[in-house]
């Protein structure tokens, strides 16, 4: 084993000797191993920063959470159907009986209703002057409060009081509060939406945003709550409405099963036909994510192995000039005893020494992108893309560098002697 180790470290410190002693031609040569193991390191960091993301958000709804909306929920690929879009919304009324289920702690509904009964976008108006129609606007009940997903961080949510009166009352979120109220506490004031007066009693912590920010509809911050009630005196036509659900500790599966049953039966839904309602739960979505972006990670890892190929090719025809240079430098190594699976290894260390340097690089400069895109977009680098980029192309090395090493091993030492 020490003889071994012994040669092994050997042949390496010949392998770096040789690489000082050609530091261009090297570095040339590394430069598509360079290129791909940046373009792995960021995927994978992107792939995988995505992915933490969604599961933040998603779970920030609580693990025990169930999404109902009369369309297909998650990452979509084309338009809805028309089958999708001419299926009755969900209703108030669904709401409560999902609400009366054993396994079910709380049903909550939420009414969309950004779009007057005209189709046009209601505009928020701040003492300020500020006015927006990029706000979202949903009317809930008050058992919003027993709700995962929005914290109240000031004031409170309104009662159930409050919703029986439709009170013109308000919960704004982070970003809201920024854009009408920068210099002061919101509450207690009053916002203009859709032409009314709306008394601010509470404000949300801010949303983690998914992909890093972004305005409008695409800011989970960017949202204003009111009273079922009172919404619909701002769209008595709305039906937009989107139910969470939250099962009993440890009876997800259960409620799961109890809500499909008691909607296929108020959706006069027949034996053996499929859903007319969408039903996701945390879990579902973040796996119906990942086999999303599992797909685009192994598309573009084939196409990044372009890079690696390119590199390997280029390895190989340096390592075959190397042997060619240094024919009389291995006859006379086996002259002087050397085997041939001496000068195997050492023509192979060399090559993967050469790629695993260009690894090497490949991953210090990925590495220092990654922290520059998580500025702006969420970016991780997972445990396993260092050592997965640095074997990939010590791997490269070695396959391409085995006919070079082959090559050498099999030359005459007599003939080697003989070639100047």
């Amino acid at each position: 084993m020490n003889f071994l180790t012994g040669a092994f470290f050997e042949n390496f410190k010949m392998a770096i000797d040789t690489l000082r002693g050609n530091k261009l031609r090297s570095f040339l040569t590394i430069v598509g191993v360079v290129v791909g193991v940046i373009t792995v390191m960021l995927i994978s960091s992107l792939i995988s920063g995505i992915n933490v993301a969604v599961e933040k958000q998603v779970e920030s709804f609580g693990t025990r959470s169930i999404f109902l909306y009369k369309m297909d929920i998650g990452i979509r690929t084309s338009a809805p159907s028309r089958e999708e879009r001419m299926r009755k919304p969900l209703t108030m009324d669904d709401a409560a009986a999902i609400s009366n289920l054993k396994s079910i702690e709380v049903a909550v509904p939420y009414l969309d209703i950004s779009n007057n009964f005209f189709g046009q976008k209601v505009n928020v108006t701040g003492s300020n002057g500020k006015t927006s129609t990029s706000v979202q606007l949903k009317g809930t009940t008050s058992d919003v409060d027993k709700a995962p997903g929005d914290v109240l961080i000031d004031g409170r949510w309104f009662s159930s009081g409050e919703s029986d009166e439709k009170a013109n009352v308000c919960v704004i979120g982070d970003t809201v509060r920024d854009s009408y109220f920068p210099y002061g506490s919101p509450l207690g004031e009053t916002l203009n939406i859709g032409g009314e007066e709306y008394r601010v009693i509470g404000v949300l912590q801010k949303r983690e945003q998914l992909f890093g920010g972004g305005g409008g509809n695409n800011d989970q911050s960017n949202v204003v709550y009111m009273p079922l009630g009172t919404a619909l005196k701002i769209k008595p036509t709305a039906e937009d409405l989107f139910i969470l659900a939250v099962a009993k500790p440890n009876q997800l599966d259960t409620a799961k099963d109890d809500v499909q049953d008691l909607l296929r039966i108020r959706r006069h839904v027949k034996t053996g036909d499929k859903n007319n309602f969408a039903m996701e739960t945390a879990a579902s979505l973040i796996d119906q994510f990942k086999a999303i972006t599992g797909g685009v990670f192994l598309a573009m890892v084939v196409i990044s192995s372009v890079g690696l190929m390119i590199g390997g090719i280029g390895v190989m025809n340096i390592m075959l000039v190397s042997v060619t240079e240094r024919t009389r430098e291995i006859g006379i190594r086996k002259a002087i005893g050397a085997k041939q699976s001496d000068i195997l290894l050492q023509f192979l260390i060399e090559a993967a020494t050469l790629t695993g340097f260009g690894g090497i690089v490949g991953l210090l400069i990925g590495w220092g992108i990654t922290f520059l895109i998580r500025l702006v977009f969420p970016s991780y680098v997972p445990w396993w893309a260092p050592p997965l980029g640095f074997g990939a192309s010590v791997l490269i090395g070695v396959v391409f560098g085995l006919f070079p090493a082959w090559k050498a091993a099999r030359l005459d030492p007599i003939e080697s002697l003989r070639y100047e």
